[in-house]
This record gives structure tokens, sequence and C-alpha cells, in this order.
């Protein structure tokens, strides 16, 4: 077999273990993928966004009625979320935005406050309760950046984690672990038209069932 055509078959099997295994670190999906093919690790990996690019094309052509609606749902969930934090300018970040259905039922949210502790106060008094973690980003001068994350259920059973930026953290995104450029964010009126074009095409997906 050739180097290029054992690439994309690494690239493919880690794209499977992304969305069934639920795994989200793209070199811990690579090791596992190189060792369920029988490929030396030394050898030549796939890059991220090649993974990526064949966990879309796989999410799309695997989908059903179920992962469509699951889709929908968690599309909504985001919608529901941003538009009740309007405050904080919500946005959508993450495999869903692009069109990945994953089989954990999360959905990814940045959000913008001078403090994390003020948005925990306020989703208390909205009567959720959630968890703290922090995640880790590496800036374009590859300066380590943690920040803060909130762990809370949302709509339709779903999991939502809002990790919590500065507010001039709204300028300049982090880079994206796919190909290091600024991570690809969504707000409202972008996720309120992916829910659209969701809902058209669930007839069409029904009639052909």
């Amino acid at each position: 077999m050739s180097p290029s055509r054992i690439r994309q078959e690494l690239a493919q099997e880690a794209a499977r273990i992304l969305l069934d295994d639920g795994i989200r670190d793209f070199a811990l999906a690579k090791r596992k993928a190189a060792e369920h093919l029988g490929v030396e690790p030394r050898h030549e990996m796939p890059r991220n966004i090649e993974i990526q690019e064949a966990a879309i094309e796989r999410s799309r052509l695997f989908a059903t009625d179920d992962s469509r609606q699951a889709y929908r749902e968690r599309l909504e969930s985001a919608r529901i979320v941003m538009e009740r934090l309007s405050a904080l300018e919500p946005r959508l970040v993450g495999p869903l935005l692009d069109g990945i259905v994953e089989r954990q039922p999360l959905v990814n949210l940045h959000a913008f406050a001078e403090t994390v502790e003020e948005v925990i106060l306020d989703l208390g008094e909205r009567g959720i309760r959630c968890q703290t973690g922090e995640r880790r980003y590496r800036s374009r001068q590859g300066r380590e950046q943690r920040v803060p994350f909130l762990s809370f259920r949302g709509p339709n059973d779903t999991d939502i984690e809002l990790t919590v930026f500065p507010l001039d953290g709204l300028r300049q995104a982090p880079p994206s672990p796919v190909d290091g450029k600024p991570m690809a964010r969504a707000g409202r009126a972008d996720v309120d038209r992916l829910l659209a074009a969701a809902n058209a095409d669930a007839p069409a997906a029904a009639d052909a069932s």
C-alpha cells in the first residue's frame, strides 16, 4: 500500500475514533488509529485538518434521521442558551459548527465577561448549577493561555460547555487545534441560519426514509 493511501486510511480511522469514541484529542486519535491499523508510529501521520475533513465527510455520509434530529436539537439548544445569555455575546464553536454530530450531546460556546465569577452568579440566579474547569490555548506567539469554562445541563438534554474569555477576547479568537488559524465562531444570527437550513432539510430526510 502506498504511503499516501496509508495516510488517507489513518485520517479516516482517526476521524471514526473522534466521532464514535468521543475523543477530542487529535494526537490521541492518531495514535489509536495507528494501533488499530497496525501502522508504525514513525509513519508520517495525517494533519489535523485532514482528520477534520474526514470527520465532516463521515458525519455527512453516515447521517441518519436520528443524527439529523440530534443536529437540529443541539443547534436549537445553542440558540436558546445564546439568547438567554445574550449579554455575554456568546458564540458557537467546535464540531457542531462544522456540522459534526458527536456521540456526546455537547454544545461548545464562547462567552465574554469581566470575570467568570459574575457569570457563575448569573447562572446561579437562573437556577443553573455548573461545574468549573480550565482550558489551555496557545497563542500565535506560542504563549499558553488558561481560560475558565463552565459546564451545565442545557435544553434537550444537551451538555453546555461555556468558555469565558475576558471582554477583549471577542476581538481575537484563539487558534484552532485543527489548523492553527483563528477558531471559527458563530453568532446567534449565524446559528439561526444554520437551524433554518437544517429544518428546511428535515422533510426531505423524512420522505427518503
